[in-house]
């Protein structure tokens, strides 16, 4: 039997399979199966058409193309008249163009969100951006701010050691030094950033945490330069009906020293459990660069002057959102992140 012959017996085949085939779905999809796959009838031909009589080989190609269009064409038909006796279901019915459930996106993290505000109000006021390591000698997290060897002020911070001459930095006044020592006065920049404390983990502190610290050196810079800026802040950040208040306090790397204090905004001074029925909340240490710390950089502090303060990011975000548990920040749990 040639090709050709094979050609029409097909076609014939076809035609009587396509007559006594029941329109339903599984039929027509046998149907289409058995002669338009892969491995169906007109592939099986097209296979056989390369070993055919090269005289004949034309005519036979085009015969098993003009079948195969033949077979595409009613079996369009028939895929119709399947579709209008098919029962419809439930998955029928979908309707693809629909909206699909929402998908939750993330949200930027409290600790993210409350350092991008306080860098825009200081970067408002001429403040730069600086960055310095988290791994450092103890040069310049502790010497060169004044905090020398056995210094009482070394049992205020519980530090992670690398080596004996090595730490994780437990401020980020590090960077003060490194700016100071590459870089000639004026100076003015904020310096966020993560810091490590050896502390036991609790409701209100935790081994790693964040801060930024502020350093202004220029000519004739004075406490009065200090409080305007802070006071800048706390309404930019707080409110513009928030006070505030400045405590003498003790920093080894500067001197004066103050902390400060800004009205509870949860109570309106009326006293809560946020502020310990105070009416204050703390949220920052501040003052005057020690002479001290001017010299083991090269400044002449007859020259130069300047300020310094520092605030945890921690702290801020817990005391903006009412947050009682410092924990909750490194949880990573999603119910308390989608609130913000």
């Amino acid at each position: 039997m040639t090709i050709l012959h094979s050609i029409d017996e097909l076609k014939n085949q076809f035609d009587t399979d396509v007559l006594n085939g029941k329109p339903d779905k599984d039929a027509f999809e046998e149907i289409k199966r058995k002669y338009t796959s892969r491995k169906g009838k007109i592939a099986e031909l097209f296979a056989q058409l390369g070993s055919a009589d090269p005289d004949i080989r034309p005519e036979a190609g085009k015969a098993l193309n003009e079948l195969k269009e033949y077979i595409t064409i009613k079996l369009d038909g028939l895929s119709a008249v399947v579709s209008d006796n098919t029962e419809v279901t439930a998955a029928d019915q979908l309707d693809l163009t629909l909206s699909g459930d929402p998908f939750p996106v993330g949200s930027i993290h409290p600790l993210t969100k409350v350092i991008e505000e306080i860098t825009t109000i200081f970067t408002k006021l001429g403040f730069s951006l600086a960055y310095g390591p988290e791994i450092d000698t103890d040069f310049y997290n502790f010497e060169a701010l004044n905090i020398l060897k056995h210094h009482p002020a070394r049992d205020m911070q519980d530090t992670f050691y690398v080596t004996d001459d090595v730490v994780l930095r437990t401020h980020t006044s590090n960077n003060q030094i490194h700016m100071m020592e590459n870089h000639d006065p004026p100076i003015k920049v904020i310096a966020p950033g993560r810091v490590y404390r050896n502390e036991d983990v609790s409701v209100r502190s935790y081994c790693l945490f964040h801060q930024i610290e502020g350093l202004y050196v220029d000519k004739n810079v004075s406490m009065a330069d200090l409080k305007g800026v802070l006071n800048y802040f706390a309404r930019e950040f707080f409110g513009k009906n928030v006070k505030t208040r400045f405590r003498p306090s003790y920093f080894p790397f500067t001197e004066p020293s103050a902390e400060m204090d800004v009205s509870c905004y949860f109570c309106s001074q009326n006293g809560c459990n946020i502020c310990k029925y105070t009416g204050w909340l703390e949220i920052l240490g501040c003052g005057m660069v020690d002479p001290e710390v001017f010299k083991s950089v090269g400044y002449d502090p007859d020259i130069w002057s300047g300020y310094a303060f520092g605030m945890g990011i921690e702290r801020m975000a817990m005391q903006r959102y009412g947050i009682e548990d410092i924990r909750m920040f490194y949880e990573g749990d999603i119910r308390f992140l989608r609130q913000f």
